[in-house]
Order: structure tokens, then C-alpha cells, then sequence
């Protein structure tokens, strides 16, 4: 699956049973960080099909805004939780009529919309390289786009797992995603930190124990980096793997 992977079991892990399955009190408090969360959307790359992105498809292709905007809130959940294609998104979205333009052109300015944060890319190589933290993403995507972003800015090279609600079938910020993530890297919240743009996607993990970070831009996440003592410089603190 997407988001398999082998991960390596650590004494402060969690030792018997999944996350979810087992009560943490009494336990010793976790004081390093081992594994880092990341969204994408809004922190590595631009939002993917959010509302300005939306906004400029219905003025590309002269859509009805109203109608679109309706027909995309009915459609957007299943779309991101894997139950429906991005074909049958659009077949219900756009081309329930005839259109002048191909299912291709919206497919590639749907995609096109994608830019990287090119000073957040430079930080995950630096945490990337020295092997140090688990890294994984925690992300609302589609499969398709998902897949297109994966690999048109080559995110296998910073993180071991994608965990993506379309994969998962639960979207941010419902609780069960983000155990669901604690419980495939075998993590106990408490060495983990989870960074999101968006306030209300980190109130959960929060409240489950994991450290969070509200992402403005890449210089404020580097100094809270820093800060949870996650040393961003290439090569620092590098162990063998």
C-alpha cells in the first residue's frame, strides 16, 4: 500500500499494541523527538484545489461559479478520502454537459496549480539528509493529485510514508487519521511533532499529546524547530543508518 513501510522500533515506542489500544498513563514522558509530520498543502506546496485555485479554474474556463462551487462540496470529500476518481469528480463537477474544452486541458490546469515553497524544500532536504527523524507526510489529498505532487517535486527523496487520506479513507482533522499515523510508525505522541498551516487541523493532535507547529513560512518553522530542539543544519546530529 502507499503508505507501507518498515519502521524502526525504538524502546520508547510504543511496546505492546497500537496506539489506541493501550493507555499511556504512567508512563515515563518521551523528551526526544523521533518523528516528524508534515502537510503539504499550504506548507510544501501551494494548496492543490483549494479555493483560489478553484477560483481561477472557473475564470480559465468561464464555469458557473455558483453551480461548480455547489456541485464540488457535494463531491470533494469522497474525492479526497479515495471513494470516487478525479474522472468521476469531474464527470459530476464539470463535464455533466458538453463542454469547449477537453477533460485533458481542466486534468492539466488542475494539476498546473501545483508550485513548490521552494525555502520549505530546502529545509526538509537539511532534516532529510542525516537520517535522523522518521518523516511522513499527514495530508487531504486526492490519489491522483497526490500521486502527481509525489512526483513531479520528487517528495520520496525527504519522507519515508504518505500517510493521505486518500489513502487512509478519513480526512484531517478527524481524530482516527491522525492515530492511524501513530499507530503504522508505532509512535507514541509525545516524540512526534506534527506541522500543518491550518490551526484547526493541529487542535487534535494536540490534544492526543503530539507536539505541534502552526506554519507561517519556512523561517518561523526552522527557528520552532529549533526550538523542540530539531536542528534543521545539514548534517547535524547525523546517526548511522
Amino acid at each position: 500500500m502507499p503508505y507501507a513501510a518498515n519502521f524502526e522500533t525504538r524502546e520508547h515506542g510504543a511496546a505492546t499494541g497500537a496506539f489506541g489500544r493501550e493507555s499511556y498513563a504512567g508512563r515515563v514522558p518521551v523528551t526526544e523527538v523521533t518523528t516528524l509530520f508534515w502537510d503539504v498543502g499550504g506548507v510544501i506546496l501551494s494548496n492543490g484545489w483549494d479555493t483560489s485555485e478553484r477560483a481561477a479554474a472557473i475564470r480559465r474556463f468561464a464555469l458557473d461559479a455558483a453551480d461548480f462551487e455547489q456541485r464540488h462540496e457535494a463531491e470533494f470529500p469522497a474525492l479526497e478520502m479515495g471513494r470516487i476518481t478525479l474522472d468521476t469528480y469531474l464527470d459530476r463537477t464539470v463535464f455533466y454537459s458538453a463542454r469547449p474544452f477537453s477533460r485533458e486541458e481542466f486534468t492539466d490546469f488542475l494539476f498546473s496549480q501545483s508550485i513548490a515553497n521552494p525555502e520549505t524544500l530546502t529545509l526538509l532536504e537539511q532534516l532529510a539528509v542525516p537520517r535522523r527523524y522518521l518523516m511522513a507526510t499527514l495530508n487531504n489529498e486526492s490519489a491522483e493529485l497526490n500521486a502527481y505532487r509525489i512526483r513531479t517535486f520528487q517528495l520520496a527523496r525527504f519522507f519515508t510514508a504518505f500517510f493521505t487520506s486518500c489513502y487512509l479513507g478519513v480526512r484531517k482533522p478527524a481524530e482516527q487519521i491522525y492515530r492511524l499515523a501513530l499507530e503504522m510508525t508505532q509512535r507514541v505522541p509525545e516524540e512526534c511533532i506534527f506541522i500543518d498551516d491550518r490551526p484547526e487541523n493541529l487542535e487534535v493532535p494536540k490534544r492526543l499529546g503530539m507536539r505541534t507547529i502552526q506554519f507561517v513560512n519556512a523561517a518561523q518553522l526552522r527557528t520552532d524547530l529549533a526550538g523542540r530542539n530539531v536542528n534543521a543544519e545539514a548534517g547535524a546530529g547525523r546517526r548511522d543508518s
